[in-house]
């Protein structure tokens, strides 16, 4: 017997999503993303997340799966600023380099910068993104009742 695509769909973006948080996690790791507490916060936000995943798996409540939502929204404030302290990074450093740097020759190079890449944090917002449309009318959370579980 075959699944209904929905089925299908919710346990496909819930891998994406682990997979997604689980290299994220290393690759900060790796690069030595903890070094003060603004760059200790994507860390925690995925370490957060797989434990409410955990725990939502294990119970299947309503709790579990708004708490995993609430973590989401916190996941895309997070991205974005992350974007922000990214880019402001760079263009101190562009700056520094160039004083005479202003508007849009500013802007791409701050942009452009390769170290600390200033989109990159735009990772936690798909990810937050992915973890709110696996949640998407979940049936966990619109019923209490056990056999809807997916």
């Amino acid at each position: 017997m075959t699944q209904p695509a929905v089925v299908v769909l919710r346990r496909s973006i819930l891998a994406v999503f682990v997979l997604g948080v689980v290299g994220s996690f290393a690759e900060l790791l790796l690069l030595g993303h903890d070094e003060d507490l603004p760059q200790f916060i994507p860390l925690v936000l995925f370490g957060v997340a797989l434990a409410l995943l955990a725990w939502a798996a294990a119970t299947g409540t309503r709790p579990a799966f708004l708490a995993f939502r609430a973590t989401m929204a916190l996941f895309i404030v997070a991205g974005l600023v992350g974007s922000w302290l990214h880019f402001q990074a760079n263009r101190e450093f562009q700056l520094e380099v160039d004083p005479s740097l202003a508007g849009w020759a500013l802007l791409a190079e701050a942009l452009q910068a390769k170290s600390p890449p200033a989109l990159a944090p735009g990772v936690m917002v798909q990810l937050g993104l992915l973890g709110l449309a696996w949640t998407f009318r979940h049936p966990r959370l619109e019923s209490q009742d056990p056999s809807t579980r997916s």
